[in-house]
């Protein structure tokens, strides 16, 4: 009966390293301590939340960059059922995945010297969130907005400065001929934003 047991979960996305630490747990079989490896602070919160359930005490400690470990002081008494562990799912959600989509230069309907003032404020309000979007896609009328001459253009490229991918619609700025204007960001297709528009968690439509 081991009294140690060290799990390496690096790599692995939710659920994984709560199965392994699951059946890291069945393997110790009474008293002692489970280590596990993961990269991401999201597999932290899902360990210790199940830590937790089970009723062991637990720690954390960052390592470096993407590299944590924490270890589970198990108790004597704590059963892993069969099965529980590949059924185990994950307690903590994954990682927001916010995409901003802009469609137009303007913001709203009736005005459109309104519209391009809210445009503006709204890009600037984004600068202003703690949770920065993931992707900006901008396509049809949006793509003037990327382009030379924008009133966004300071605050999109702040954006992209901070890591946020600004992607403007290829076939919309060759539409408005305005491909060789292109300031911020890169070029795109449409097989690219659908792909992004399926892949995130949340949508915004300014």
């Amino acid at each position: 009966m081991a009294n140690n047991v060290q799990v390496d979960a690096m790599g692995d996305a939710c659920p994984i390293p709560v199965v392994k630490t699951l059946k890291a747990l069945r393997e110790l079989g009474g008293a002692g301590t489970v280590v596990t490896l993961v990269d991401n602070e999201v597999a932290v919160q899902n360990l210790t939340r199940m830590a937790h359930e089970k009723g062991c005490e637990v720690s954390s400690e960052q390592l470096g960059e993407k590299r944590y470990r924490v270890t589970l002081t198990v108790p004597e008494g704590v059963e892993v059922a069969d099965g529980e562990a590949e059924a185990a799912t994950c307690l903590v959600p994954a990682e927001r995945n916010l995409v901003i989509q802009v469609s137009s230069d303007a913001m709203g309907a009736g005005s459109d010297e309104l519209g391009r003032s809210l445009m503006k404020a709204f890009v600037y309000a984004v600068t202003q969130h703690d949770e920065l979007p993931a992707t900006m896609l901008f396509y049809n009328g949006g793509a003037h907005l990327t382009c030379e001459g924008s009133p966004c253009l300071d605050d999109l490229k702040a954006l992209a400065d901070q890591g946020v991918e600004i992607l403007t619609c290829g076939t919309c700025l060759n539409h408005y001929g305005i491909a060789d204007k292109l300031a911020v960001g890169d070029v795109t297709n449409m097989y690219v934003i659908c792909q992004k528009l399926e892949q995130a968690s949340h949508v915004v439509r300014p």
